[in-house]
């Protein structure tokens, strides 16, 4: 198939790029500055320059492939406190690409989780800005598009994660000299590595069946208290709880500190045969990458 990859360079995208072409798949990748195009080129793929605001050219390159995988989205905008507004571009491409697919049987697969029918989970989803482009990823399936919903894990985790959940809590430490969670610690963040998410994006392009909600963790849920312990080990400073009155300060621009949410895998590995062979979350830190001058 030929692919559009929108976030080719990224940290998912540079790894679900590589499982496609070694799949025989033509693979398309979006590129807004020469380094992603370069790092695009590198890796096999074609480049298509542009941007997420492009939407007459994002509806262009999707007419032009078989599939797209959109993984690109604004986290500067997001994590510079304008997460709203980045949620509302990222629908905007969404009904962009499915514009350009609707009525062609095409697949188009996107982040996000649907409502589960569970009040209390369901809250939660529909609390995240991000909700409305999963919902209207899903109704494209009653558009005429193969249209596929991943849910990732709020802790996708390697070497290629430099602005992910972990990097943040490590520099808040550093900055800090305390590794925190609020209260007891006990909520918990499903996980996975990132190199056993990319094959699920492939398998997902070659065998999900139109309207699938697919579920990327590895693992169902660790508790902060654990990856702040594993994170003050390695920075030799203590791990203690922070007062819920004094989180909002001491975190700073990290509002996901409590987000306590379980995510389980085993119907996706049912449907799609998806075996995670790749280091868990504690094990992956525990490798130490996550605390070179890199990260």
């Amino acid at each position: 198939m030929r692919v559009f990859v929108t976030g080719a360079s990224g940290h998912i995208g540079s790894a679900v790029v590589p499982e496609l072409l070694q799949a025989g798949h033509q693979v398309v990748g979006l590129a807004r500055s020469d380094a992603s195009a370069a790092a695009v080129q590198a890796m096999g793929a074609q480049v298509r320059r542009g941007d997420l605001g492009d939407l007459n050219g994002l509806r262009e390159a999707a007419a032009d492939a078989d599939g797209v995988v959109h993984l690109a989205f604004d986290h500067d905008t997001m994590t510079a406190g304008g997460f709203a507004g980045a949620a509302a571009a990222d629908h905007a491409v969404v009904q962009a690409l499915g514009d350009a697919l609707a009525g062609t049987g095409k697949t188009l697969i996107g982040v996000g989780l649907t409502r589960t029918g569970d009040a209390k989970r369901d809250a939660a989803i529909d609390a995240n800005p991000r909700s409305a482009t999963a919902r209207t990823i899903a109704g494209l399936a009653d558009r005429g598009v193969r249209s596929i919903l991943v849910a990732i894990p709020p802790v996708t985790h390697s070497a290629r994660d430099r602005h992910g959940f972990i990097p943040t809590l490590i520099k808040i430490a550093r900055d800090t000299g305390v590794s925190g969670y609020i209260g007891d610690g006990a909520n918990r963040w499903p996980a996975a590595h990132t190199l056993d998410v990319a094959p699920l994006y492939r398998l997902a392009l070659e065998k999900a069946p139109a309207g699938a909600q697919l579920y990327a963790a590895t693992e169902q849920g660790i508790t902060v208290r654990e990856i702040a312990e594993t994170i003050g080990r390695h920075l030799d400073i203590p791990a203690v709880s922070i007062p819920a009155e004094q989180a909002a300060d001491h975190f700073k621009n990290f509002p996901f500190v409590t987000l306590d949410i379980t995510m389980s895998n085993a119907e996706t590995r049912r449907l799609l045969g998806w075996e995670p062979v790749h280091p868990g979350l504690i094990a992956d830190v525990e490798q130490g990458h996550y605390f070179t001058p890199l990260h």
